[in-house]
Formats: C-alpha cells, sequence, structure tokens
C-alpha cells in the first residue's frame, strides 16, 4: 500500500498537464472528488491499468469528478502514452525531483488515490487492484447517485491483481 492511507489528509498536488495548464488539487477538490493515479510510461502495469482508469474517467466525467493521471516521466513522453493507450483525462508531469510522488509515499507504480472533497483519501493502492477499481465505481456511484454500466466487460480475462 502506498504510504498514505485511507483515512489522511492528501498532500497538495499542484503540476502542470502535458498541454502546459496548471492543475491544483485544492481547486479541484472544491468541485468534487479527485482520482490521482501515478505512473511510469515505461511500466507495464501501468499500461494495463490506465485504460481502466479512463473507462472509470468517461462514466464519471460529468459528474463534478476528476481524473488525473500523474506522470513520472517527461511531457513529450507521457503525452505519446495517453495516445496509445487512449486516456483524454489531464495527465500532469511530476518528473525530475518526484516531489509530489514522495509526498504520496509512492513506492510502486501505478498507485492511486481516491480523494474525497475534504481532502481525505478513501482509496489507496498500488499495481491492479480488480477490487479497488470497482470499490472506486461502487463509491462514485453512489455518492453521485449514477448508475455506471460494468468497468469489466464479461468477455475480459482481468485479474484480480497484478503488482506494479
Amino acid at each position: 500500500m502506498p504510504a498514505i492511507a485511507r483515512g489522511q489528509t492528501a498532500p497538495p498536488i499542484e503540476l502542470a498537464a502535458t498541454d502546459g495548464k496548471k492543475y491544483s488539487l485544492q481547486e479541484a477538490l472544491a468541485r468534487g472528488p479527485v482520482l490521482a493515479t501515478f505512473f511510469k510510461v515505461s511500466c507495464p502495469t501501468c499500461q494495463y491499468t490506465l485504460p481502466f482508469v479512463e473507462r472509470l474517467y468517461q462514466q464519471f466525467r460529468d459528474q463534478r469528478v476528476e481524473v488525473w493521471g500523474v506522470s513520472q516521466d517527461n511531457a513529450k513522453e507521457s503525452e505519446g502514452f495517453a495516445k496509445e493507450f487512449g486516456l483524454s483525462f489531464p495527465v500532469l508531469i511530476d518528473e525530475n525531483d518526484y516531489a509530489v510522488s514522495t509526498e504520496y509515499g509512492l513506492e510502486y507504480v501505478p498507485s492511486y488515490f481516491l480523494i474525497a472533497a475534504g481532502g481525505k483519501i478513501e482509496i489507496s493502492g498500488d499495481g491492479f487492484s480488480k477490487r479497488d477499481f470497482l470499490a472506486i465505481q461502487r463509491l462514485l456511484a453512489a455518492r453521485l447517485a449514477a448508475k455506471p454500466p460494468a468497468l469489466f466487460q464479461t468477455t475480459e480475462m482481468v485479474p484480480e491483481f497484478k503488482p506494479g
């Protein structure tokens, strides 16, 4: 598990995205919850996981939920990754000294944090966890009175866990 766990206050995030736009966790939380997923372009588990994060984004993007990818690579590589894996949510850049990743206590990527509007971590984890992603979907659906489609298709062979 990442060092910042459920119930703890999320450290601030102030980063620019691949398009140069600045993102602030504090400002985003004023609108609703944020799902931040930290990754590296070269990580096979990240390559597997981020398309499922995109599905969550598509299911909740019109309901005041922010979904961010936080890349530990440069903007050009991150932009290429987003294009290759069909990501349409903002990809923020935390390269060089990994200041934000360090604040979140990351040991592995991908690592993800569902942060409630009040700033507390509701769900955190690393690698790919089918259970965690279903829990994120259920929590957001319940909070927003939404009825999203299935996150995983019956035709997909989705493992319960894939380490990062």
